[in-house]
C-alpha cells in the first residue's frame, strides 16, 4: 500500500487531489501538508495533517521518515499573475521546494509528481496542437520556473534514478477553490458572477482561446500517471494533457444555456492578456493518451453543467 505525502494540500489541486487519494488508498495512508494551519476540515481531520513550509527540508525529512512515505505530490506554486508581481518569491518557492525534494529523494528513495503548465510555453511556440517537444521560451517567471522544473526532474531521473513524473496542465477550473492568481482564472470567477450577479466583466479579450481542464480530470491525470508503468514512458517531465479549448465568448454562451439572462462584458487587463497570448490554444496530448492511456471525461458542456449545478447548491 502506498504512503503518500501531498505538499500544498490546501491549494487549488491539492484540496481535491488529497480527498481523492484518501478514497483510493485509505485515509491514514495519505498525509496532507500545507504552510497554513487553517485548512478545510476534511483535509485536516480526514487523515494525517502536518503544517510545513515547503522550503524547510528538515521538517519534510521528519514527515517522510515518520510516515514512511514512498510517493510525494509536490503541488506548491506561485501562479502566473502573482508571480509577475513577486518574481523573486516565485523563483524561490517554485524551484526551492522542488530542489529540496529532489535532493531528499536521492537518499530516501521516494517518487515525485511535479505538475508543469501551459505557462512553460511562449510566443515562439506553435499555438495550435502544441507539440510535446517544441520551443519553450516563456515570458513569465512562472513559466521560467516550470521549464526549469521539468529539466531538473529529467536531470535527477537520469543522473540519480529518481522516479520523477509530471504533466503539463492547461488552465484548471474548480468548483471547490476560488481563483488564486492565475491567468486562466477568469474561467472560474465567471461562474460565481453568473450565479450571484448574472453578469461578468472579463479581463481577457473575446477570441482568446486557451487550453482548459475541469478539476476531476486534472486530479485523475495526476493519479493515473503515478500509477502507470513507467517502462512505457517516452517522456517523464512533463506530458501534455488536454481536455478542451475555448474563449470567453464560448464559455459565456454555455453559461447562458443555464442562466439565460447572463451577460458578459470586457475590460482587458494588458498584463494578463499578454500572458494569455503567449500560451497555446490547445496542446497535442497524444503521447499521454498512447503511453499511459490518458483520457478526459469533461468537455465544455459537461463542465459548465456540473459547475453551475454544484455552485448553485453551495452558494444558495
Amino acid at each position: 500500500m502506498k504512503r503518500i505525502l501531498v505538499i500544498g494540500a490546501a491549494g487549488q489541486i491539492g484540496s481535491e487531489l488529497t480527498v481523492k487519494l484518501r478514497k483510493i488508498y485509505g485515509d491514514n495512508n495519505v498525509i496532507a501538508s500545507d504552510i497554513r494551519a487553517q485548512v478545510p476540515y476534511d483535509l485536516k481531520h480526514g487523515g494525517p495533517f502536518e503544517v510545513v513550509d515547503c522550503l524547510d527540508a528538515h521538517k519534510i525529512v521528519d514527515i517522510i521518515v515518520k510516515y514512511n512515505v514512498d510517493t510525494v505530490y509536490n503541488l506548491v506554486a506561485i501562479l502566473s499573475a502573482v508571480g509577475e508581481a513577486k518574481p523573486d518569491m516565485a523563483w524561490d518557492i517554485n524551484l526551492g521546494s522542488l530542489l529540496n525534494l529532489l535532493d531528499l529523494a536521492k537518499e530516501l528513495k521516494f517518487a515525485i509528481f511535479t505538475p508543469s503548465s501551459i505557462g512553460a510555453f511562449g510566443n515562439s511556440t506553435p499555438k495550435d496542437n502544441t507539440p510535446q517537444e517544441t520551443i519553450m521560451r516563456p515570458n513569465t517567471i512562472y513559466g521560467v520556473t516550470k521549464v526549469a522544473g521539468e529539466l531538473l526532474c529529467d536531470y535527477y531521473h537520469k543522473k540519480y534514478g529518481i522516479d520523477t513524473r509530471g504533466v503539463r496542465y492547461p488552465g484548471i477550473i474548480s468548483n471547490v477553490t476560488k481563483p488564486g492568481g492565475g491567468t486562466t482564472d477568469y474561467a472560474v470567477e465567471i461562474f460565481y458572477k453568473a450565479i450571484q450577479e448574472k453578469k461578468f466583466t472579463c479581463n481577457l479579450k473575446a477570441g482568446t482561446f486557451l487550453d482548459m481542464m475541469y478539476m476531476p480530470d486534472a486530479v485523475n491525470a495526476a493519479i493515473k500517471i503515478m500509477e502507470a508503468d513507467s517502462e512505457k514512458f517516452r517522456h517523464r517531465n512533463a506530458y501534455n494533457v488536454s481536455a478542451m479549448s475555448f474563449d470567453p465568448e464560448m464559455l459565456a454562451n454555455e453559461i447562458k444555456k443555464w442562466i439565460p439572462e447572463f451577460k458578459i462584458e470586457y475590460k482587458v487587463n494588458d498584463v494578463l492578456q499578454k500572458i494569455a497570448n503567449s500560451w497555446p490554444n490547445n496542446m497535442d496530448d497524444s503521447y499521454a493518451r498512447e503511453d499511459w492511456n490518458w483520457q478526459h471525461k469533461f468537455d465544455i458542456s459537461a463542465m459548465t453543467e456540473d459547475m453551475i449545478k454544484t455552485l448553485k447548491k453551495r452558494l444558495n
